[in-house]
């Protein structure tokens, strides 16, 4: 894809918008005005290169990935992370060897839950006639 300031290919995509663009520079020019929520044809195109990311052993509880891709625009989640405590959190998380066990004593403090809430709400909403 052609950057979206200098028409140059590019490696990455923003963030907010998931406009694409090719460095630094060209970042810094395209977040000089406000991004815009990502279209539908842009969420689209990140849905079919989701596509092609396999998971090695999923199961009946596996997360589909365009759905994970979701967690990327919530606004409650965005608002968990800010928090540095959350995010130490979720680095022990991410190095532990142990993972399932300190999931269970962080679903005891109450910051936590909020994130996992935050979380399932966008994977796993609830319908109307739940």
């Amino acid at each position: 894809m052609p950057c979206c300031h200098c028409k140059n290919d590019s490696k990455y995509k923003c963030p907010t918008c998931r406009q694409p663009y090719c460095s630094v520079a060209c970042y810094k020019v395209h977040k000089e005005t406000p991004c815009a929520a990502p279209s539908m044809s842009v969420l689209t195109a990140d849905y079919k290169e989701s596509q092609t990311i396999e998971y090695e052993f999923p199961t009946d509880d596996t997360v589909p990935v365009e759905k994970l891709k979701l967690l990327e625009y919530s606004t409650d989640l965005k608002q968990c992370l800010e928090n540095p405590y959350v995010r130490e959190l979720l680095k022990t998380l991410d190095e532990s060897s142990c993972p399932d066990i300190l999931i269970k004593e962080y679903m005891t403090e109450p910051i936590f839950t909020e994130f996992a809430d935050a979380c399932l709400k966008v994977v796993q909403p609830k319908n109307d006639s739940e």
